[in-house]
């Protein structure tokens, strides 16, 4: 068990709100050695799971001086359920929020501005242990502390740093919202196949395996994606018939996913102005 780990079990982390994000998490921690004694959820509306593990703190009295306290409540909930954690802002515990859209300053303005914050942005792969995250912290966020939320955090995926919270919309429409762009385009590509003869089961089953290989080639080839899809495509052949259409500056995914992704950070923009 690393260092990180270890103050956690020592001190306890306090889980507030187990969805699926939050139960991804936890899941991914207990597998790495942390003890279930050492977690305390407060959640409302527990999981079968969750009200299952055996040693968990479920919505019991909190420890005086946690590690840290992980913010993992819907937006629209976070007025309601941060104000009972106030007593433990300013001090040593960390809070550690994935809760979308909220931005630093309004956790400093609910707990404290002495209080230790850092702010994530997981993706819904987590819940397979193929997430990416990005952090940022505010001024009280130590090297430490940006340590041990990447300790935390790696069990669902990868982790990355962000220069500053400037980059968080951004962020937020590529990985945190891009699962759906994704989603839909396994959609429309398997409505296609069935424009084209083939039986709804077998062309999900094809736009599924395509979607997810070709990633999965993406994350570990050498070669950069663009090389991937030269790879592909052979001069006049069927591939190139397609690109021709997919690249179209005008209409193709060019300009399609540039808006979409502009779309997406403006939203972001207006949900944290409030």
């Amino acid at each position: 068990m690393s260092a990180d780990m270890k103050d956690l079990e020592a001190r306890g982390l306090v889980l507030l709100g187990c969805g699926k994000m939050g139960s991804a998490m936890l899941e991914g921690w207990l597998a790495q050695g942390l003890p279930a004694g050492s977690v305390w959820v407060n959640d409302p509306y527990p999981s079968e799971w969750l009200s299952a593990l055996e040693g968990l703190n479920l919505n019991a009295d909190l420890p005086t001086n946690p590690a840290i306290v992980l913010v993992a409540v819907k937006p629209q909930m976070m007025t309601d359920a941060l104000p009972t954690l106030a007593s433990l802002g300013n001090g040593t515990t960390l809070f550690l929020s994935v809760a979308a859209g909220t931005p630093i300053a309004t956790y400093e303005a609910m707990v404290g501005d002495q209080t230790p914050i850092i702010r994530a942005m997981p993706n819904t792969p987590a819940a397979v242990g193929r997430g990416i995250t990005a952090i940022c912290g505010n001024s009280r966020a130590t090297a430490a502390h940006m340590d041990m939320a990447e300790t935390l955090l790696s069990a669902v995926g990868q982790v990355v740093r962000l220069e500053g919270e400037h980059q968080m919309d951004a962020v937020t429409a590529v990985s945190g919202s891009g699962p759906a762009y994704v989603f839909h385009l396994i959609e429309t590509l398997a409505a296609a196949g069935v424009a084209q003869g083939l039986s709804p089961a077998l062309s999900m089953q094809l736009a599924k395996a395509t979607v997810g290989g070709a990633g999965a080639l993406a994350e570990n080839a050498s070669d950069d994606p663009a090389q991937l899809r030269k790879n592909v495509t052979s001069p006049g052949g069927t591939t190139a018939a397609a690109l021709e259409v997919l690249m179209n500056e005008a209409d193709g995914f060019p300009s399609l996913l540039t808006r979409a992704v502009a779309a997406a950070a403006n939203r972001s923009k207006e949900l944290a102005n409030g």
